[in-house]
């Protein structure tokens, strides 16, 4: 049998300008194999790489101020929480939040995972 690399490229062995990958996948007829060499695969982030921070809105505040440009929005605390949802500022200053309408501003005096006011960040609830 032939390795994966050779299946998937259709160019023959494996050498130094095309070196082996590590990966297989079940995949309907027509659709494509990507495959990554492992050397690059540890260099991809995920977001579960970074703890995400979480923020509510029980006070019924009109803007929360963060220090983090990706974040969760889950509107007020448990139980009265809604989906939570992942929010990215990428270039812009701002963002509302589409299920509960809360405007979040980035703030560059405030740590990751910061809030002004600082009541509106989630904490961890140990069992």
């Amino acid at each position: 049998m032939s390795n994966l690399h050779e299946q998937v490229s259709g160019r023959g062995p494996a050498n130094e300008l095309h070196p082996p990958v590590s990966c297989a996948a079940f995949l309907p007829s027509g659709a494509q194999l990507i495959c990554v060499p492992p050397l690059l695969l540890s260099k991809v982030n995920t977001m579960s790489d970074h703890v995400v921070p979480h923020f509510h809105n029980d006070a019924g505040v009109s803007v929360i101020e963060i220090g983090s440009k990706e974040f969760m929005c889950v509107g007020a605390n448990p139980p009265f929480d809604h989906p939570h949802v992942f929010l990215d500022l990428g270039n812009d200053n701002e963002i509302i939040c589409p299920y509960c309408s809360t405007l979040y501003r980035y703030a560059a005096d405030l740590a990751a995972g910061e809030a002004r006011p600082p009541e509106c960040v989630v904490k961890d609830k140990a069992a």
